[in-house]
């Protein structure tokens, strides 16, 4: 005589019901008993499959407004349940435990819930899901005896495999079993995220009480705790990474707004690169920031409104390799793109724009004569989009404005570890007794004061600057880029390259054309040409002069302002530099290497 063998059971229970009538339609066939909770239990029924309650199981109703549902012997007996073990199997008897062999649970959408917004911080602890993330643990422990399913991308497959094979394969259900508490990992990294979020004030609160700012960024434990999650999540695979032997994936991060180049619309073009999403990164960043210098709360350097400079104007930046090659800011985004281009022309080849202002069918016409890789702004034109599709493999990007969150996380691999920082969301040092006569932009330090227009390239090149891989010279002439020195080891060779590019690129800023003659040997006879325009020349650098011979140089090239952060122990030499030469010299306090 056969014994009757019982039917196996499955425990439904999903915040999100995609798909979860189709599943458990199909259980149902294989002649699996459900086990459901409030929510789902309704939705399968109302579809016409049984579904039993889990209070039925337990004889213990839902408690505590529905926050205690699961969490009972019967069921976690039932899914920990070792088959093969005898002192499971006469305890699961003894207590009339039956197994559990299937559990499907998705959680409380709480990242969603979190990024919209509007609720309490009372309301948004009734989304961290408890029951739930324990039922997928407990049920991706015995993977060995349990399928447990998280995704409802994941459904069919399994359910193929299980009405071919009449199970599913241990492969699987470790595999299962290793997403399950990937996801809960991600959802608790999410809320770790939340809370310690939540420990510091909004931008807002920041910049009216400064040192509430300063005690607050003091503490490390608030900012880096001892143990630290990150919540990623994939948003597509890419042909290749850096390089075609590495593999990649790109990742949002999870928890955070819906912001940066991870989340910008591709209107057309190829598929994304590696590469490219990091020039893109940095056009975006370096475009917006000065979207952004209108937010920082300090008024702008006299001569910008004049100038269209920081703090008006449209900006467009070109990017080669993570470096910007040229940028500039002008009335319209034909002009900046036009002056841009034209300060490192040969580099610009195969590089990346970004703009800070909507993209017109001129500006368009002009990028279309050029090979480039990708352009990104926060609007287009329809002409404008209409004259790129002759490019079809030009892959045009659509994003807003940039966000400045208060304790954002640089992070960077390093052999054996990670290295975390915060981001470098600052560009000049907060000064308890600001100099006026800097413009905000620091303090004088020369016997020269900067004239507005020189305030105002300065205020330009610095924020330039800091988008430049060190050691990094910029030099600007109005808002325009006229040549970049990046990446050298020595300061001397940074400006050395600058004054090569400037010289190399004929440069013809805001419409004053500056004549530089072919050849021109700058530190090398100490003859280089200087600029012809009304516009003063003017020089950055993301670090201190550790020695007077980048000063010496630069008035060769025709300078008149140098900005730059001091704290060097030879400083009071490079002053000595400047005032010899009449140079204006304006110290920020902040340094910004970039690696």
């Amino acid at each position: 005589m056969t014994e009757n063998k019982p039917s196996p059971k499955a425990l439904i229970s999903v915040s999100d019901k995609t798909g979860v009538v189709e599943l458990a339609r199909a259980l149902r066939e294989f002649r699996f008993d459900i086990l459901s909770t409030g929510g789902t239990a309704k939705v399968l029924r109302q579809a016409d499959i049984p579904a039993g309650e889990v209070s039925e199981l337990t004889g213990f109703p839902e408690i505590l407004g529905g926050r205690v549902k699961t969490l009972h012997p019967f069921v976690f007996g039932g899914i920990l349940y070792s088959r093969g073990d005898q002192k499971h199997r006469t305890d699961a008897e003894t207590h009339g435990i039956p197994p559990i062999d299937w559990v499907v649970v998705n959680l409380y959408p709480f990242e969603r819930i979190n990024l919209e917004g509007k609720l309490s911080k009372p309301e948004m602890i009734e989304f961290i899901d408890i029951g739930g993330v324990s039922l997928l643990r407990a049920a991706a422990k015995n993977y060995e005896h349990v399928v447990v399913l998280c995704d409802d991308k994941d459904y069919g497959p399994v359910v193929k495999e299980y009405k071919e094979a009449g199970r599913v394969s241990p492969a699987t259900r470790r595999e299962l079993a290793a997403k399950a508490f990937a996801h809960t990992a991600h959802y608790d990294s999410i809320i770790a995220r939340h809370f310690r979020e939540s420990l510091a004030p909004d931008v807002a609160d920041l910049k009216k009480d400064l040192k509430v700012e300063s005690a607050i960024r003091s503490d490390s434990s608030t900012l880096f705790p001892s143990e630290l999650t990150l919540g990623l999540r994939k948003v597509a695979d890419l042909r290749y990474g850096e390089n075609p032997q590495q593999k990649a994936s790109l990742y949002r991060d999870s928890g955070s707004r819906e912001w940066g180049v991870v989340h910008a619309q591709k209107i057309q073009g190829k598929e994304l690169s590696f590469n490219n999403y990091l020039d893109l990164d940095g056009a975006w960043q370096l475009a917006n920031s000065f979207a952004l210098a209108q937010g920082e709360g300090r008024p702008p350097a006299s001569g910008a409104g004049k100038l269209g400079g920081s703090h008006g104007g449209v900006c467009c930046v070109i990017v080669k390799h993570n470096n910007p090659c040229g940028a500039a800011i002008s009335q319209t985004p034909q002009e900046a793109f036009r002056i841009a281009f034209q300060a490192d022309s040969l580099s610009a080849f195969g590089g990346v724009i970004g703009f800070s202002a909507k993209v017109d069918a001129e500006t368009a016409r002009q990028i279309a004569k050029t090979f480039f890789e990708c352009v990104i702004a926060p609007d287009y034109a329809p002409e404008a989009l209409e004259l790129f599709k002759a490019k079809p493999n030009l892959r045009v990007l659509k994003q807003g404005t940039a966000l400045t969150l208060p304790y954002e996380l640089d992070v960077k691999r390093v052999s054996g570890g990670f290295l975390v920082q915060e981001k470098d969301n600052f560009f000049f040092a907060e000064d308890a007794e600001p100099d006026s006569s800097a413009g905000g932009l620091g303090r004088v330090v020369s016997k020269r004061t900067p004239t507005p227009e020189e305030l105002c390239s300065l205020d330009f090149a610095w924020r330039v600057g800091k988008f430049v891989k060190s050691n990094a010279i910029v030099l600007a002439q109005g808002t325009a880029t006229a040549g970049i020195g990046a990446g050298q080891m020595s300061r001397i060779d940074a400006l050395k390259m600058a004054v090569h590019k400037m010289i190399g690129a004929r440069y013809e800023l805001l419409g004053a054309k500056a004549a530089v003659g072919a050849g021109a040997g700058l530190l090398v006879s100490g003859t280089a040409p200087k600029p012809s325009s009304g516009l003063p020349l003017v020089m950055a650098s993301d670090a201190f002069f550790p020695f007077r011979d980048c000063v010496d140089e630069a008035a060769k090239t025709g300078v008149s302002a140098v900005i730059a952060p001091g704290g060097s122990l030879r400083d009071q030499e490079s002053i000595d530099a400047a005032n010899e030469h009449n140079i204006s010299m304006v110290f920020t306090g902040m340094r910004h290497f970039r690696h």
